[in-house]
């Protein structure tokens, strides 16, 4: 269930039988030669598919995140880090007033992760309230597959490459990591990444890419019937 196929008067429906929610928070920066849009396209294939085994409705996808440092890149979009918990905060709000009580995060972006600070303020704020935060790379299953194939997890590399991601061709092979940037000015950040991948191998088999895939959606589903 998401938002582009109903109307008001059905979600009034769902919500006399269900509270809860997904939320998805994106980025749209730098993914070297992947989508800039890798970190909005990856959690909401996620919400849609656990929407469609679980019955629980999914938002759209908030798809601007906290990418400061990548800004020299053409095409990312960063918002200040107040702005993205203020917009978190009014979205939970919202929805909060109409009726729903149990929200789960699904996050894409590393940059987005203090905003998971709202939910704890909000815990203490709203009647009702229960909310959990996704953040599918760090999970452990994702460590699971990556050590099974040999692979490490990396930013704009393999574990990013999955159909949706990918809008040209990938180069072969490896990069060498070049290590991790420190809080430097964006353009600084630009020639210490050079292509924008921290390293790694560029793509994975379409199997890995299925089993990471399907180990977070496993965990995705897991949560909504935790919550």
């Amino acid at each position: 269930m998401d938002y582009k196929s109903l109307n008001w008067m059905q979600i009034e429906s769902y919500l006399a039988e269900d509270d809860r929610i997904m939320l998805v928070l994106g980025a749209v920066e730098q993914h070297g030669y992947l989508s800039l849009m890798t970190d909005v396209l990856i959690p909401q294939k996620l919400a849609e598919a656990a929407s469609q085994q679980t019955g629980v409705l999914a938002a759209p996808a908030e798809p601007f995140g906290s990418s400061p440092y990548f800004l020299a890149y053409p095409g990312t979009i960063s918002l200040q880090m107040s702005t993205l918990m203020a917009v978190l905060e009014d979205m939970i709000r919202s929805l909060h007033r109409q009726g729903f009580r149990r929200f789960l995060v699904l996050n894409g972006h590393g940059g987005n992760r203090g905003a998971k600070a709202v939910l704890d303020e909000l815990a203490n704020q709203l009647a009702g309230f229960s909310g959990m935060w996704y953040d599918w790379w760090l999970s452990p299953v994702v460590g699971e597959v990556a050590g099974k194939h040999g692979l490490v997890q990396s930013h704009a590399n393999w574990l990013e490459a999955f159909e949706e991601t990918i809008v040209t061709d990938l180069p072969e092979g490896e990069k060498p990591f070049p290590g991790r940037a420190g809080s430097w000015p964006a353009e600084q950040v630009r020639r210490f990444y050079g292509d924008g991948s921290f390293g790694g191998h560029y793509q994975a088999p379409s199997e890995v890419m299925d089993e990471l895939f399907n180990a977070c959606l496993g965990e995705v589903v897991g949560l909504l019937e935790e919550l």
